[in-house]
């Protein structure tokens, strides 16, 4: 069996308070490539060399993405990176300055579950701001922005060595409880010395 770092616990502990950009799911999928096959009957497009999508705040790269749409209108996309190379996905998170960040060989996204997945030498990442906040490394990682809820698979196509899975979690500073102001010190006084008037000889 593959190890597995079942993340929801851990983040309940560490007070992690916002999920993905609410708004991203409905906003439209732009996308620039090289070249693009549609097919409208299917209501799939395959847009290949180059990709680079943009929903909202999320930001996707990689060499191929193969997108659907249902009968609902939910997106449904998934982008190959050149080979030897990883795939890229960035996300803000609802009402505060932190992003998601992932790679992987592979990455799935699905609009209607608002959930992404980073397949093979998969990494994701967590900024606060502009400095990397918790780090993921493993075979397969599932971010659900709807629970902000992530699972962390290990095996043969982790980055790291063995497979097992790898994860650097960064204490949270706690919102509700304000740090004590420290007491105000008095400036030091300066007190004349009988040593100085003295006459030595």
């Amino acid at each position: 069996m593959r190890p597995t770092l079942f993340i929801a616990v851990l983040a309940a502990a560490l007070g992690l308070p916002a999920q993905a950009e609410r708004a991203d799911r409905s906003q439209p999928m732009n996308i620039e490539a090289d070249a693009l096959r549609y097919d409208d009957l299917r209501q799939t497009s395959v847009f290949t060399g180059r990709v680079v999508v943009t929903k909202g705040t999320i930001v996707i790269r990689g060499a191929r993405i193969d997108v659907r749409q249902d009968a609902e209108g939910f997106q449904y996309g998934v982008v190959t990176a050149e080979p030897g190379k990883r795939a890229f996905y960035r996300q803000k998170r609802e009402g505060v300055d932190e992003w998601i960040e992932g790679e992987g060989e592979v990455i799935e996204y699905d609009g209607k579950a608002d959930r992404v997945k980073f397949i093979r030498r998969a990494e994701m990442r967590r900024y606060r701001g502009a400095t990397v906040s918790d780090e993921m490394v493993g075979s397969l990682i599932t971010y659900d922005n709807t629970t902000d809820v992530f699972t962390v698979d290990g095996g043969p196509a982790s980055a790291t060595p063995g497979g097992r899975v790898r994860a650097v979690l960064s204490p949270r500073e706690s919102a509700s409880a304000p740090a004590a102001p420290r007491p105000a010190t008095p400036p030091a006084q300066l007190r004349q010395s009988p040593a100085l008037s003295e006459d030595r000889r």
